[in-house]
């Protein structure tokens, strides 16, 4: 796996980890900035890596879209994106959470 790879799976993970903390569903904008500020390495995550992860996460039935008004995207984690946060599931491209304790 590349590292670029390796990346891509841990902030993926941490995407859906903070919709779930924060009650499942946060505009786009809020997303971004939770991972501005909390995952690191931050070099190179910019609005359109994080929006094309989210469409990724999408893709796979683990985040649904909403758009307020055409301008304002939410994301909100789906039933199986919670799976994959609490460790139920996996998905390919998705870090398995470490186990908790």
């Amino acid at each position: 796996m590349s590292y670029r790879d390796f990346i891509a799976e841990h902030r993926r993970l941490f995407i859906m980890q903070l919709l779930s903390e924060i009650g499942g569903s946060a505009s786009e904008d809020i997303v971004y900035q939770g991972v501005r500020q909390g995952f690191r390495p931050v070099k190179g995550v910019t609005r359109d890596v994080i929006r094309a992860d989210l469409e990724w996460l999408h893709a796979r039935h683990l985040l649904a879209f909403d758009w307020l008004e055409d301008t304002l995207l939410v994301v909100e984690l789906t039933e199986r994106g919670g799976y994959v946060v609490s460790g139920d599931i996996e998905v390919e491209g998705i870090k398995v959470p470490d186990a908790r304790r």
